[in-house]
């Protein structure tokens, strides 16, 4: 019998569901799910949104070091855990969406509870 991972709120962000023949692409990079799952849970392990993203551990570290070297995050790290703040009022990065800040993508995806735990203004 499967186990399937518990996490908190999880029901917005769950695992990659099992590849059903269907070409293995999405509408969000993996930056952008690591960046939700950050959201959803500011003290959120590697090694569960490595799991919820579908990627290994060493992406998601290489991810959040990217995030945070781009001041679309920030980590405070108490004894052996971190706790990161997303930086909600920068824009997004590609120029298609650039007009747009990270906050609108984490209210469309999660909602505004999210929003409200998680954002703060540079």
């Amino acid at each position: 019998m499967k186990r399937k991972a518990k996490f908190p709120g999880s029901a917005s962000i769950a695992p990659p569901p099992a590849n059903d023949g269907r070409a293995p692409w999405t509408f969000l990079t993996n930056h952008a799910h690591v960046l939700l799952c950050i959201a959803q849970d500011p003290a959120v392990r590697m090694r569960d949104v490595a799991v919820r993203v579908g990627v290994t551990e060493r992406a998601v570290q290489r991810i959040v070091a990217e995030l945070e070297e781009g001041g679309y995050l920030k980590r405070e790290r108490t004894g052996r855990q971190n706790r990161y703040e997303i930086c909600s009022s920068l824009p997004l990065r590609h120029p298609i969406e650039r007009d747009c800040a990270v906050s609108s993508l984490i209210k469309m995806v999660l909602g505004a509870a999210a929003k409200a735990r998680t954002m703060h203004s540079p």
